[in-house]
């Protein structure tokens, strides 16, 4: 463990540009507080934190001068590794047919991530799981994902809409990182409390000016992560949670959320582990040029489910059952994970303030009391 002030945080983002990294961090834009590029301490939201609950969100003036005090970010990492918008292929007209031209293959610059949270960090382990380990690998995605560096740091203050310690997680990041900070402001200063986590992180930090943390250091940074683990603002049970949503399908509960959900497709987007694509094919006005893009793409549209002259899942509550029984059980039986990290962010841009953990509690309670009874029950539908 070591320790490092505002100045030792400079040099760390100096150094990851040395290193030949572009370094993102958080930015406030737009009243919001976004994933952007970074040169140094100074494009940090100083004093900056966020209120969030169901259908609202608000930046809000701290009193202080931590740099990290906002819960999340509006997005996670995946706008940067898994982009909403790309191009897939580029075919131009020749007077003897066409030419196909693919995306360009140059690997880009490699991105380090300054801010993440341990949400965050469970959320690209998803990715990678789905996205870049099974037997068709999502070859773009793996070209942002090598050699992505991960400063990540503890959550000091949760949001309303936070449950990440019911989904496994903590405030603390606790894998996947190459440095993981804990930002301490008392009596004895504005510091930070650094573990490194990786052999890249070792090397970066020994650029960096810091000095051995001291016990005083380390209780603090544990006091504040058991105040913060106990500040969440919402819960979800998962005991069972798998056989809940599978035995929920006939539930009449999908006919009152869909009375209120207006498809709008936010939680899909703001969620970090959604990952559903589809393709749009443009030609230019000249008729001379085709381009075919990967576009994000969401369960909840109508007709994100048609095939073969079809539409599989018509209605609204059936595009909701969908999308939070894949996420609470559906990845499990798929990829042996929870689709959801606790993040919290479907419930605060849900424009209808529509409540993941409150849904899951409402189908809970509408099933029968043991489990014997609702293993059965999943067992019939």
């Amino acid at each position: 463990m070591r320790t490092m002030g505002l100045a030792g945080l400079d040099e760390l983002v100096e150094a990851l540009g040395r290193a030949g990294y572009e370094v993102f961090g958080p930015r406030v834009r737009d009243g919001a507080m976004v994933l952007a590029p970074i040169s140094g301490v100074a494009d940090l939201p100083r004093g900056v934190g966020d209120t969030q609950d169901a259908a609202h969100y608000r930046l809000r003036d701290r009193g202080d001068e931590r740099l990290f005090g906002y819960a999340t970010a509006v997005q996670g990492l995946k706008q940067v590794l898994f982009p909403s918008h790309e191009l897939l292929w580029r075919a131009r007209k020749t007077p003897i047919g066409f030419d196909v031209e693919e995306a360009d293959a140059t690997p880009p610059k490699p991105r380090a991530f300054l801010g993440a949270r341990d949400c965050d960090l469970r959320a690209l382990a998803v990715h990678d799981t789905v996205l870049a380990s099974r037997e068709y690998a999502d070859k773009p995605y793996q070209q942002r994902r090598d050699g992505v560096f991960v400063v990540a740091v503890t959550c000091a203050d949760p949001g309303g809409t936070c449950f990440c310690v019911s989904q496994g997680g903590s405030p603390k990041p606790q894998a996947g990182f190459d440095l993981s900070l804990t930002e301490l402001l008392d009596d004895d200063g504005h510091r930070f409390l650094v573990e490194v986590g990786s052999e890249r992180g070792a090397q970066i930090l020994a650029e960096v000016s810091t000095a051995e943390a001291v016990a005083a250091d380390t209780d603090a940074a544990d006091a504040l992560v058991a105040t913060a683990t106990a500040s969440m603002g919402r819960t979800l049970d998962t005991e069972g949670l798998h056989d809940v949503m599978f035995a929920s399908a006939d539930s009449p509960h999908w006919d009152t959320v869909a009375s209120r959900c207006l498809a709008c497709t936010n939680c899909t987007l703001v969620c970090p582990t959604c990952f559903c694509t589809s393709v749009e094919d443009t030609t230019d006005l000249a008729m001379t040029t085709t381009e075919r893009h990967r576009v994000w793409d969401s369960c909840f549209g109508a007709r994100f489910s048609y095939i073969h002259g079809g539409v599989v899942r018509e209605s609204g509550s059936s595009r909701y059952r969908q999308w939070i029984t894949h996420k609470l059980a559906g990845y499990q039986d798929q990829f042996g994970l929870s689709g959801c990290v606790g993040c919290g962010r479907c419930i605060t841009w849900c424009p209808a303030a529509i409540d993941i953990t409150a849904e899951a509690a409402a189908l809970r309670a509408s099933l029968p009391a043991t489990e014997e009874d609702l293993q059965t029950v999943g067992e019939t539908r």
